[in-house]
Parts: structure tokens; sequence; C-alpha cells
């Protein structure tokens, strides 16, 4: 069976390991870097190194464009779109919903089908049960590529739309980065007071091992637009991130995450939501019409 040609354009720690992958299964791989060295040793496992974006491009049926962001995406690939005519590209490189748009139109422009998409894995994960990727696009072009798309990460289709792939992305990497900022707060104020991070470990997890209890009665409570108190009242709130935010003051940690998010908090109970749950907070959080 012939295996679709693919190129893949940035060698970073994704790029590579991807390439790798689709190596590893039989393709046939043309790469490109900015940096050539970082294709060494993907061009020793079989890849080609080609010399130009236009000679990446025209190699491949199948694109596979692993980059900082959209603006390097344009900045590599602007001169050579007289390549892109009659090949797919699949877009992991991060960026906006509304960008993913804009790019979806630019490649059309240029005669090139166009997959958005994210990588929810690091690195050292591609290719293993662990990684998946979102996708989003026209579906005829995510079937036809997804058993290919499955050899790096189990591909999750979000829809037509090609800003959803990099929405779902953006959604799942905020509860990410807020929580791992939390945590290193914590360490801050725990290690002010004289407790090892290593000490602290065991709680830590435990305190974010029970999202899981509350995501969901928080998830309908969203959903249906009512907030009983069930989890805790946002006045109760209110006065324990005031704690917090006095704890971190009072170790001589920065207060910008705690005070942030006490003020959240005060926003809420200030707009009349102080006897609601927890999750009424959407209401003050959300876009303003």
């Amino acid at each position: 069976m012939t295996k679709t040609p693919l190129t893949v354009i940035g060698l970073g720690p994704m790029g590579r390991a991807m390439s790798a992958a689709f190596l590893r299964a039989g393709h046939p791989v043309t790469v490109w870097n900015r940096t050539p060295a970082k294709a060494s040793g993907l061009v020793e496992q079989g890849a080609v190194l080609a010399a130009t974006p236009a000679e990446a491009l025209a190699a491949g049926d199948l694109i596979v464009l692993s980059l900082t962001d959209f603006d390097v995406m344009y900045t590599i690939i602007e001169p050579a779109t007289a390549a892109l005519a009659g090949k797919t590209v699949v877009n992991l490189s991060s960026d906006t919903p509304d960008r993913a748009r804009e790019a979806a139109a630019w490649a059309a422009g240029h005669g090139a089908g166009y997959l958005s998409g994210a990588m929810m894995a690091s690195p050292d994960l591609v290719a293993t049960e662990a990684a998946s990727a979102f996708y989003s696009g026209p579906r005829e072009l995510f079937d036809e590529h997804a058993a290919t798309l499955s050899l790096i990460a189990a591909p999750d289709y979000r829809g037509e739309d090609p800003g959803l792939g990099p929405l779902y992305y953006q959604l799942v990497i905020n509860i990410f980065w807020t929580t791992m900022l939390a945590h290193v707060q914590t360490i801050a104020i725990a290690r002010a007071n004289g407790i090892s991070a290593t000490d602290l470990l065991p709680y830590a997890l435990s305190a974010t091992e029970s999202n899981p209890h509350f995501f969901p009665q928080m998830a309908a409570q969203a959903d249906a637009g009512d907030y009983p108190s069930d989890l805790e009242r946002l006045s109760m709130g209110l006065i324990s991130v005031e704690h917090v935010l006095r704890t971190t003051a009072e170790a001589g940690v920065d207060t910008t995450l705690a005070s942030a998010v006490a003020e959240v908090f005060r926003r809420g109970v200030d707009a009349g939501l102080g006897e609601k749950g927890f999750t009424s907070l959407v209401e003050t959080l959300g876009a303003k019409s």
C-alpha cells in the first residue's frame, strides 16, 4: 500500500517527534527547518532534508506545520505559496481561533486544503496512547487523513469551523497553566514558611485530584444558568480567597495572582451573586454584549 508523502516544517522537539513517528510507519518524509542541523537525526532515519520551504512543500501531499505561531508560518511559507496548490495543510502551530480561520481562508486562496490542529501531548508522548490532538476543518479532508494523523496522536475532530480545534486547545490549556501557576505560587508560600515542595506535594496532589468531583456539577449548573450554593456560597468563597491573599502577603510572596482571584470573587459578590454558588462567576466573567 502506497504511503502518503509527508512534509514536516518546523523541527522543534514536537516536529522531530512527529517526523520520527511518520518515518517509523513507513511514510516518505521531507523536512525543513530554519536551522538545518536539527534534521540530522531524522535524515539518519530516512527523512529528506529540503533546501528551501518551496522544495519541502513540493515534496509532500500532506504538509504538517509545527511552528511557534502563525506569524512564523506566514514568514516561512508566504514566499513559496505557489507550491501549495493541491496540497493539504495540517497546521499544528499554536495560535488563536480567529487566526486559524484567517489561515484557512489564506490557504484556500492558494488552492490548498486546510485542517487546524492542536496537539494535546508533550513531545515525549507523541505516538503513545497518552497523546491526542484536536482537529477542525472540512470533514471529508479530516476523514481522508485521519489514519495518517492517528500515527502521532488520537485525533479528536471538533467540527467544520477551522477555529474549533485551536479553541478547544486554548480552553484546556487555560485550565492547565492557571492550575500550574497556582501550584507554583503555593510552593512559594510554603517555602517562605519553611515547608518544602516535597512535603507539600501529597496535599497539592489531593487538591487537584478533587477537581473531577466538582467539574460535572459545575458544568450542569453553567449550562442550566442556575447556581445553587451546593458547593459553596460565593460570599464564603470570597472570605476564603481573601485569607489566601493575606497569607500570601504575610509570607512576602508576590500577591499578583491571589489579588486577581480575590478581585474576581469580589466583583461577583458586588454583582449580587453572593448567595449563589461559585460557578455563578461565569456570569461576571462572560463576554459583555
